[in-house]
């Protein structure tokens, strides 16, 4: 109860309303259990298949949920784990879901997991929360070492959601399935403009969760399966995702963040800005590799009103960039800018391991 005797009636209010109505951190970090580390006591695992609804900790699970740890598997299977020691698979028709609770309604969220196929190719794996779901096809691996990571991002109806991953069932064998090692939510900041800039979060310093011990980047797919966008201000066209990649784990021009495309011609990423008719901008950005072991001859192309930007080079896979501008008339008062690369690379050493160039600091002014 609040005394307002000998304390000013203005601190009162706003110290009574602060406490009706506590603020609430920006959620980032790991699901409960999101790694899977805490595992079904023993009584409840027929050798990996966990029996009982809710014996996995902090997760409801239907079907058949198989709790396996990484490393060489009976039948000749390696199941790799690289973001810890265990993990979950989905057996068909079978799903894991988790509540989670003190989320701002309204708010924008996303979840970054990591997921593998582990059978034939053409697995795949639904996530979905109450009023909005989305068939993920995971079938095409971008990473050689199971580090395959995902991002999709949903608005939060009320204060506690509830989270499934689902497997559909696309394998005769009932066992197989999609392989989730660890699965992670942030809340999405409402965007800013940057002085300066036309462009939001052209710098792609905001963007999802980012696993700590260990990274691949994440893929972030196209707009048509993710409403959303887990990289704010921008869209994810075509068909094929994007890779969302952090300076902790790649080499990027500068800040936390940047994209890189390894989807060639079947992925472009865009942005709509305010633009005045018949009014001259400057856009420029920054190209490069990730220092990743992309080697070869890279092209990005952009687009704004009506001009197109043809830039090319060389990469040797050691973390180079270079700047480039494009001069461009805007024809209405949207103009999107439009970025893509079109042709396919592979690591020198590892051409199961697809990659890109790399885009980053995208900056539109006005021409004085």
């Amino acid at each position: 109860m609040c005394y307002p005797t000998f304390i000013p009636f203005l601190f009162i209010f706003i110290l009574c309303n602060s406490l009706a109505s506590p603020i609430l951190a920006q959620l980032d970090g790991l699901l409960e259990n999101g790694n899977f580390e805490q595992g079904p006591k023993p009584s409840n695992l027929k050798k990996t298949v966990i029996v009982g609804k809710y014996s996995l900790p902090k997760w409801e699970i239907s079907g058949i949920v198989e709790y396996v740890s990484g490393g060489p598997q009976p039948g000749g299977f390696y199941f790799a784990v690289p973001r810890g020691v265990h993990a979950a698979r989905l057996g068909n028709e079978a799903s894991i879901s988790q509540t989670v609770r003190n989320l701002k309604p309204g708010s924008i969220y996303t979840l970054t997991f990591g997921a593998t196929r582990t059978c034939a190719q053409d697995e795949e794996l639904t996530v979905s929360v109450p009023g909005m779901s989305s068939r993920l096809p995971i079938q095409t691996l971008y990473s050689t070492d199971g580090g395959d990571t995902y991002a999709w991002s949903f608005k939060a109806s009320s204060s506690a959601v509830k989270v499934t991953f689902h497997n559909p069932g696309m394998q005769e064998d009932p066992t197989c399935g999609p392989l989730l090692d660890a699965i992670a939510i942030k809340e999405m900041v409402p965007l800013k403009y940057t002085k300066g800039n036309l462009v939001k979060n052209g710098g792609f310093e905001i963007g999802p969760h980012v696993f700590k011990n260990f990274s691949t980047g994440i893929l972030v797919l196209p707009k048509r399966q993710d409403l959303y966008s887990p990289i704010p201000g921008w869209i994810v066209e075509s068909l094929k995702p994007v890779k969302y990649i952090d300076s902790r784990h790649f080499n990027v021009p500068s800040g936390l963040a940047a994209v890189e495309f390894v989807g060639g011609r079947e992925t472009a990423i865009a942005q709509i800005i305010r633009t005045q008719t018949n009014k001259w901008y400057n856009l420029t950005f920054t190209i490069g590799d990730a220092k990743n072991g992309c080697n070869g001859t890279m092209t990005v192309e952009a687009f704004a009103g009506r001009k197109t930007l043809k830039v090319p080079f060389t990469s040797h896979g050691k973390g180079w960039f270079k700047k480039a501008s494009l001069r461009f008339q805007a024809v209405s008062d949207r103009t999107r800018i439009t970025f893509y690369s079109p042709f396919y690379h592979t690591r020198l050493y590892d051409f199961g391991h697809v990659c890109g160039p790399v885009l980053d600091d995208v900056v539109v002014v006005p021409v004085a």
